[in-house]
C-alpha cells in the first residue's frame, strides 16, 4: 500500500520515488543527534535519496504523502527548534530515545554526558507528551564488571529521574552472535576476551532475574502514580509472566491515539483492519483490529512487530562510535561520511552519490 509516484527534481529531470506514509528516521543511524539540518532540507525539498547498503543502488524517497515521522536517537536535542516547523509541514512524530547509563564503562564514548540526556528527555516530553517519548534501555549489557543487580540499579537510577516522563520502557539484549564487528569491538575495547564471546549474550537465567526486577520497578512506580508499560524489542524470549508484552516500535495503535486528528493518517490504517479471523503478528486476531501478519515490516526481522515504514538512513554515518553497534563497519568511516554530510547540508543524500 506503499505509493510510488513520479518526482520532478530540481533540475526538472523525472524520476520514480518511493512516497512512504510513515517514514522511519533511523535504525541505521542518529538523524536527530547528528543530522537534523540535513533532515530539515530534506523534507522541505519534499524528496531524499537512500542507497542500498548491499547493491549501493540509489532511490528516490518522496515526503509528499508522509504523515507520521519515527524519530530514534541517543541524543534529540538538535531536533528540538524544528518541531514547531514539522508541526506546520503538517507532519506527526514521535521518538525513540535510547537512554542508557554505560558512562563509566565507556560502551557509549560519545553521546553527550547522562545529565545533559536526562534535560533533553524532560524537554522533549514536555514539548510532545510523555506517549510520544518511548524510554530505550537498549541494549541491556552484562560484562565482568556489569551484574544483572547492578544493570537493574541503573535503570531504577534513571527510571528517578524519569518519572511520569513516558508511559513506555522498552529494552532488548546484547545480541553479540549474530554480528561480527561487535564481537570485535567488544574484544578491542577489553570488554570481553575472545574465549568470553560465547558468554557474552545474556543467559535465560539472567534475562528472567532482569525481567523480574524491571517488573517489580514498575509495580513500585504505578504505586507512586506512575504507570508505564514494558515490552522487549525484537526479542523471542517470552517474558509475559512479567507482564513484558512484545513492543511494535512503529506502531499505529500508539499514532491513532497520538494523532486522531489526522484525518489522511487514520484513513490509510483503516486499510489495515480486518474483521475477524486469526491474525496478528503475536497475538490472536481481533474484530476491526490491525491484521499485522499483512502490515508487517518485511524487511525486519521474523521477531520484529513494527508495522511498514521506510526507514531512510544509511549505515555507516553515525560517530557515537557505541561499542555494541551493528551499524558501523568502522569507526574511521562513519565518522568521515558524517563530516562529509555536515559539509553538504544541501545534499540529497546522507552518503555522497556516484553517479
Amino acid at each position: 500500500m506503499e505509493n510510488k509516484i513520479v518526482l520532478r527534481l530540481a533540475d526538472g529531470r523525472e524520476t520514480e520515488a518511493l512516497a512512504p506514509v510513515i517514514v522511519s528516521a533511523s535504525r541505521s543511524t542518529d538523524i536527530p543527534a547528528f543530522f537534523a539540518p540535513w533532515f530539515m532540507n530534506r523534507l522541505r525539498a519534499g524528496y531524499s535519496v537512500w542507497i542500498n547498503p548491499f547493491n549501493q543502488r540509489p532511490s528516490y524517497i518522496s515526503y509528499r504523502n508522509t504523515r507520521v515521522i519515527v524519530f530514534w536517537s541517543k541524543n534529540p536535542a538538535p531536533m528540538l527548534p524544528y518541531l514547531d516547523e514539522l508541526d506546520r509541514m503538517g507532519i506527526n512524530c514521535y521518538f525513540q530515545y535510547t537512554l542508557n547509563d554505560y558512562e563509566n564503562e565507556g560502551l557509549e564514548p560519545h553521546v553527550p554526558k547522562l545529565q545533559k540526556r536526562l534535560e533533553t528527555f524532560r524537554m522533549l516530553s514536555e514539548r510532545l507528551g510523555p506517549e510520544r517519548v518511548i524510554w530505550r534501555a537498549d541494549p541491556l549489557i552484562l560484562t565482568r564488571s556489569i551484574t544483572p543487580e547492578l544493570l537493574l540499579a541503573k535503570i531504577r537510577s534513571l527510571s528517578d529521574s524519569l518519572a511520569g516522563l513516558t508511559r513506555k520502557l522498552v529494552f532488548s539484549f546484547l545480541d553479540v552472535n549474530a554480528y561480527r564487528k561487535v564481537q570485535r569491538n567488544l574484544v578491542r575495547e577489553n570488554i570481553f576476551a575472545e574465549e568470553e564471546l560465547g558468554h557474552a549474550e545474556i543467559g535465560n537465567a539472567e534475562q528472567h532475574v532482569i525481567a523480574r526486577g524491571l517488573q517489580e520497578l514498575r509495580e513500585e512506580w504505578h504505586r507512586k502514580g506512575w504507570d508505564f508499560a514494558l515490552a522487549t524489542c525484537a526479542e523471542s524470549t517470552d517474558l509475559s509472566r512479567y507482564g513484558i508484552e512484545h513492543n511494535r516500535c512503529i506502531d499505529p495503535e500508539l499514532m491513532e491515539r497520538a494523532f486522531p486528528e489526522d484525518r489522511l493518517l487514520r484513513d490509510y490504517l483503516a486499510g489495515f483492519r480486518k474483521e475477524g479471523g486469526e491474525f496478528d503478528l503475536f497475538n490472536a486476531g481481533t474484530p476491526g483490529g490491525f491484521d499485522y501478519t499483512r502490515f508487517k515490516d518485511r524487511g525486519q526481522r521474523q521477531i520484529c512487530g513494527c508495522v511498514r515504514s521506510k526507514d531512510i538512513g544509511m549505515y555507516n554515518t553515525c560517530p557515537h562510535g557505541c561499542v555494541y553497534c551493528y551499524a558501523n563497519t568502522s569507526r574511521d568511516l562513519a565518522l568521515r561520511n558524517c563530516q562529509s554530510c555536515l559539509r553538504n547540508p544541501e545534499g540529497e543524500s546522507l552518503i555522497p552519490l556516484v553517479r
